[in-house]
């Protein structure tokens, strides 16, 4: 029998060599590392159900994935396909307009970050700046600003909220993982808690890449366009728009109103209200259950119904299916949801991979061992889960596979290392984003899509990347101080 915090440490160090140097999914890999902590810890477990077989172990292991897919395997589904559907729609677009609107053209690059805020919630950020970048450029080509500040703020905007805000799966992981070790963290309170913390961070990140655009001001797409990917009423406000630019004008708000208004979109209301109905469903079980005069109640029991996270993300899935998406064909419309299945299936399978890597982590003893010693050496409890996101996140680029093995280790040391869940959650999720790199497809998607060489990429988004989940650090670090 191996000293189990030296099991953990093989298990995942092989976890990682399989992930980065070998052919090896994140699935398989995650679920070989949980065997073999299990097989090296041997035996442990409390008395009367000692694991002391190998059989044992695998069942451990398989016992620790059912779990998790049973929790939120049906919710990541259910979001990928309400994700789908606000892209292909135009609904993001649509909230980008109205966005727009309220914030005025000359914060066009706010615009920009704020869309992507929203928009990726519940769509991947990678597919929310594939969809949102084409607006980026319009503006970069219309206002001169540089495709570094734009494409920055907007990518940091869809970044953010993708690692604080469920129902993004890995938060969401990171939540269920911290349930199953019997730390109640209410899903509607963490909600708010990202968005809260999130706050802050975006306007660090306009602040950051605002500076980053004036340092990198040429890169700037050009205003030769192509005609033939306009419709008739859009090359009527293109045509009006570079008359305005030839007399020396300021262009206005509504230039770009009527620019994105000539596309055939949802409206705004419904456009948010997919988007806001399963979150204010969410909200609402949350609220009801604080408020001891509506327990037992048939309206306490329907809200606690329809504030559950499957049953509110099926309601946006059927507002997406026939109401954003009414003009499509059933053929069209399923084919959405098979896509979305495609795309939710190695995310699935990965997260619940981590539940069962948790689970042994858990079954061990390897975290309260850890934790046991983190507090003798008198290290802030709040520095724990700061520094084991950038660890998991560092080698293998994957945020959402560093979330859910960051949680697993995290979740059962909370209670010894004395930190709030809700602050040792968020803390984790906020350090997975650091560092994005040559090794995370996102590094690619924004570099490419921003018209970014590799070497200004390294130089700007890597280095925001870093930046923002280090001041978000100082936050959390002082928020320890007075929250327990």
């Amino acid at each position: 029998m191996l000293n189990p915090v030296l099991a953990m440490a093989i298990g995942i160090v092989v976890m990682m060599v399989l992930i980065i140097f070998t052919k090896m999914h994140a699935f398989p890999s995650l679920i070989i590392s949980a065997i073999l902590i299990a097989v090296l810890a041997m035996p442990f477990g409390p008395e009367g159900s000692v694991v002391d077989t190998l059989t044992g172990c695998v069942k451990t292991v398989s016992s620790g994935f059912g779990n998790t897919m049973a929790s939120i395997g049906i919710v990541i589904g259910f979001g990928c396909i309400m994700g789908i559907f606000l892209e292909k729609s135009g609904a993001a677009k649509r909230m980008a307009l109205t966005i727009l609107k309220l914030v005025g053209v000359k914060n066009c690059d706010v615009v920009l970050g704020l869309t992507g805020f929203v928009v990726s919630i519940p769509v991947f950020c990678d597919s929310g700046f594939v969809i949102l970048s084409s607006l980026a450029k319009e503006f970069s080509r219309l206002t001169k600003k540089s495709m570094v500040g734009l494409g920055g703020i907007l990518g940091m905007g869809l970044y953010i909220t993708h690692f604080m805000v469920p129902p993004t799966p890995g938060p969401l992981a990171v939540v269920g993982t911290f349930q199953e070790n019997g730390l109640m963290i209410d899903l509607g309170l963490f909600i708010l808690c990202g968005i809260a913390i999130s706050v802050p961070l975006f306007i660090f990140s306009v602040l950051l890449f605002r500076y980053f655009g004036k340092k990198y001001p040429n890169l700037i797409v050009p205003n030769e366009i192509d005609r033939s990917k306009y419709t008739a009423d859009q090359l009527k406000v293109l045509d009006r728009i570079a008359a305005k630019q030839e007399a020396g004008q300021d262009l206005v708000t509504e230039d770009f109103a009527e620019l994105l208004a000539a596309e055939k979109l949802p409206s705004a209301g419904l456009s948010f209200a997919t988007l806001l109905v399963p979150i204010f469903l969410i909200f609402a079980n949350t609220i009801v259950g604080q408020i001891t005069a509506l327990k037992g109640t048939t309206f306490a029991s329907i809200v606690t119904f329809l504030g559950q996270p499957v049953i509110a993300l099926f309601i946006s899935l059927c507002m997406g299916a026939f109401l954003l998406c009414r003009s499509y064909d059933k053929k069209t419309c399923v084919g959405l949801m098979q896509e979305a299945c495609r795309d939710a299936g190695p995310i699935v399978f990965i997260t619940a991979a981590g539940g069962a890597l948790g689970a042994v982590i858990n079954a061990t003893g390897a975290a309260k061992m850890m934790a046991d010693w983190i507090v003798a050496t008198g290290i802030p409890g709040i520095l724990v889960p700061i520094i084991i996101g950038v660890i998991m996140r560092f080698p293998q680029g994957s945020g959402t596979t560093a979330m859910i093995t960051g949680s697993a280790i995290i979740a059962p040391m909370v209670g010894t290392l004395g930190i709030n869940p809700y602050l040792a959650a968020l803390a984790l999720c906020l350090t997975t984003m650091c560092p994005s790199y040559l090794n995370d497809s996102y590094f690619h998607v924004v570099t490419n899509f921003s018209g970014m060489d590799i070497k200004t990429s390294l130089k700007t988004w890597t280095i925001g990347s870093i930046l923002v989940p280090a001041f978000g650090s100082v936050i959390f670090i002082i928020l320890s101080l007075f929250i327990h």
